[in-house]
């Protein structure tokens, strides 16, 4: 019996964009199935941004080929439009209209009657939690809502394809949690979902797959469990109940350890007691930690970890993951539809 074939939602081959003598993207292939979350991360300049905007046909390739949905990028790029949404990184909403006001004046613009338009904007406010606040001005909105307000003004018309680039950049974390549920309850309902995002925990939470991109080419590809494996090892990570003992502690791990002692993560640079290190074998990590205790020095708490995301970056790009994305302008203020020709 024949293996099943999974349909693309997006298929590229060597997809190139150069600006002048700068090559921004240099040759990507992606195989990224219908129905399915797909990540794309890279350090700031890694030409994400630039990728989305060739694929949602806001910029033409320079070279090499891709299909959007089964339709050529380039030769059918009205057809490609008529499918997908995208949300760039800010907010495209107006300001000075009610949120309930953006919502029906966009799917006026996309060809709905009064009515029509009246029962859509219903259901997104319900369905975006946004019911309340459905006639205030979206300048008195908080970033949460703004960015609700945003991703639903995108859904206007319910896309096949779903572009999120940078989708919670600024949000504090419950409203990011907000967001993380909205993607996720698209995706249910079949739309596929490709993200660019500076978090790597966004990634991780969101992505059944994702791909690693670096100076305009992808360095890795696959799920979170695959590239996590990819490292090796794992991390034990210690808090230590006098931050004055680092040195000893690092001296020590070092001992035990080898050349594992990784980098803080982002917002944990200012945590002198905290220490993170890679283990190559779980029988040293309980090495290491009697080794600690027989010098004196107290562990107020540790965990032995598999590799995080931050890790397998710093792994494969030799840096840490940056946090904020500077590989572009934004994949358009897309509201729904795009209509813009590339």
């Amino acid at each position: 019996m024949p293996a099943l074939v999974t349909e693309l939602a997006i298929e590229t081959h060597g997809l190139r964009k150069q600006f002048g003598d700068f090559v921004a993207v240099q040759g990507i292939d992606l195989a990224i199935p219908r129905g399915s979350v797909y990540g794309l991360l890279g350090p700031n300049g890694a030409g994400k941004t630039t990728t989305i905007r060739m694929l949602t046909t806001l910029l033409k390739p320079s070279g090499g080929s891709a299909r959007v949905l089964g339709h050529d990028l380039v030769s059918e790029a009205a057809q490609v439009r008529a499918k997908v949404a995208v949300t760039g990184q800010f907010a495209s909403v107006d300001e000075d209209l009610t949120g309930e006001e953006n919502l029906i004046l966009i799917a006026r613009l996309l060809g709905f009657s009064w009515s029509a338009a009246k029962a859509r904007t219903k259901q997104l406010l319900a369905a975006f939690d946004l019911e309340e606040a459905a006639k205030r001005q979206a300048r008195n909105y908080s970033g949460g809502m703004r960015r609700r307000l945003d991703i639903a003004a995108s859904l206007i018309v319910t896309a096949d394809l779903l572009f999120l680039d940078e989708p919670t950049t600024g949000l504090d974390p419950h409203s990011r949690n907000q967001v993380w549920d909205i993607v996720r309850a698209i995706a249910a309902e079949g739309t596929t979902v490709l993200l660019t995002t500076q978090y790597l925990e966004e990634a991780d939470r969101l992505a059944e797959r994702m791909a690693v991109i670096e100076h305009g080419k992808v360095i890795a590809e696959g799920t979170s469990r695959e590239l996590k494996a990819s490292v090796g090892g794992r991390a034990l990570q210690l808090r230590l109940a006098d931050a004055g003992q680092r040195a000893a502690a690092e001296a020590i791990l070092h001992r035990v350890l080898g050349n594992g002692l990784v980098d803080p993560q982002a917002g944990d640079e200012d945590d002198e007691g905290l220490l993170r290190a890679k283990v190559a074998r779980d029988e040293l990590a309980p090495q290491a930690l009697a080794q600690l205790a027989a010098a004196n020095i107290a562990i107020a708490e540790f965990a032995l970890a598999q590799p995080s995301l931050d890790d397998v970056f710093l792994a494969i790009t030799g840096k840490p993951a940056e946090d904020k994305s500077k590989d572009g302008t934004s994949a358009g203020n897309g509201t729904g539809k795009q209509g813009e020709k590339p």
